[in-house]
């Protein structure tokens, strides 16, 4: 009988599984003699009863052993991922993506760790595919495009092998509007493990265990972000339509969560349409009206909030809100759309 099968009963009568128990189970959704009905009936029965943060520790455990190493450990104190769980259902614009270009081309290394998207039209890869980067896995070129543009993308299937046992699962679920544990578990199996991060999760319940979970894997500092948008509404990113809030770790450790005050940073309220976002092309047409300045106001300020964010953790600036300022300078200063270029030149040589 196979972990997950052991297991099940105790997940449906609502019973907690400890962490040495959660990394066998996760171990076993990798394996591909088990049945794809087997692993949907686990994940469910998991969801279903509400996952731990010693749960979520079981899986990263057993996927960051499983994952491909991209041997850039001699950079990755000193770089940043910017992402979000997914499964906020808001249909936004490619927010992170964006703040990755930002920080990018002020200098700051990032780590960037994504997929194609489950629940929008767009996620991060299809976006940064459209703008010209293609999928590096080994560690030379890897290591070239750090050195040359400060950012590198581990496309996730190619990290993480295992996954592909688990994704037709994930988009069956998906499909029937169910999310799963994965949802919250990508930003912590980032390959590279860097040592900041500033990661958004979809439920505002999460931020404290997330970022608990993060202090104790040792992270430099970071902070896990989540914008409530209604009772029942949130998104997976600081924004500027809703109430932000967060909580840190590493050096900005807090154990509790801390609403931000959009008009002490000089960010005004905007609507939650403002950062609507659509297809691929749609969504290239958006990121070119952010960097003319003709974006609405609501997203550029959402931007640079999270960007600001980042270089607040990165120790770049003192404050936020001196982030802020720093990153509209690079949205709109010409820095990004310059950086875009040297990325389109460095992939087609």
């Amino acid at each position: 009988m196979s972990f997950l099968e052991e297991y099940l009963p105790l997940l449906r009568s609502g019973s907690d599984l400890e962490l040495i128990q959660a990394e066998s189970a996760a171990g076993d959704l990798a394996r591909a003699d088990l049945s794809p009905e087997v692993k949907k009936a686990f994940l469910t029965a998991l969801n279903e009863k509400g996952e731990t943060l010693e749960e979520v520790a079981g899986f990263a455990a057993a996927f960051r052993r499983l994952a491909v190493r991209p041997r850039l450990e001699d950079y990755a104190e000193q770089a940043i991922d910017v992402c979000g769980t997914g499964g906020d259902k808001s249909n936004s614009f490619n927010i992170s993506t964006a703040v990755t270009l930002v920080l990018a081309s002020a200098g700051v290394k990032v780590f960037k760790h994504g997929n194609r998207s489950i629940t929008s039209q767009c996620g991060s890869a299809e976006l940064l595919q459209a703008l010209g980067v293609t999928f590096l896995t080994e560690p030379g070129p890897l290591r070239r495009a750090l050195q040359d543009l400060n950012f590198v993308f581990f496309f996730a299937p190619a990290f993480h092998p295992a996954f592909k046992e688990i994704m037709p699962i994930r988009h069956a679920l998906a499909a029937e509007g169910k999310r799963t544990i994965f949802n919250i578990l990508g930003p912590m199996i980032n390959p590279g493990a860097p040592g900041c991060q500033l990661t958004g999760v979809f439920s505002g319940a999460w931020t404290a265990p997330m970022a608990g979970a993060f202090h104790a894997l040792g992270l430099k500092n970071g902070m896990v972000v989540h914008t409530a948008l209604d009772a029942t509404r949130g998104m997976d990113e600081l924004a500027c339509c809703g109430t932000p809030q967060g909580v840190g770790f590493g050096q900005l450790w807090q154990e509790e969560t801390n609403p931000f005050d959009l008009r002490e940073l000089g960010q005004k309220p905007c609507q939650e349409r403002d950062l609507k976002g659509g297809n691929i092309d749609e969504n290239l047409q958006i990121l070119r009206d952010l960097l003319a300045g003709k974006a609405p106001r609501g997203l550029e300020d959402t931007v640079c909030l999270n960007a600001g964010a980042a270089f607040f953790i990165m120790g770049n600036v003192d404050r936020i809100s001196d982030g802020i300022a720093l990153a509209r300078n690079q949205l709109l200063g010409g820095a990004v759309e310059a950086h875009l270029k040297k990325i389109r030149d460095f992939f087609v040589q």
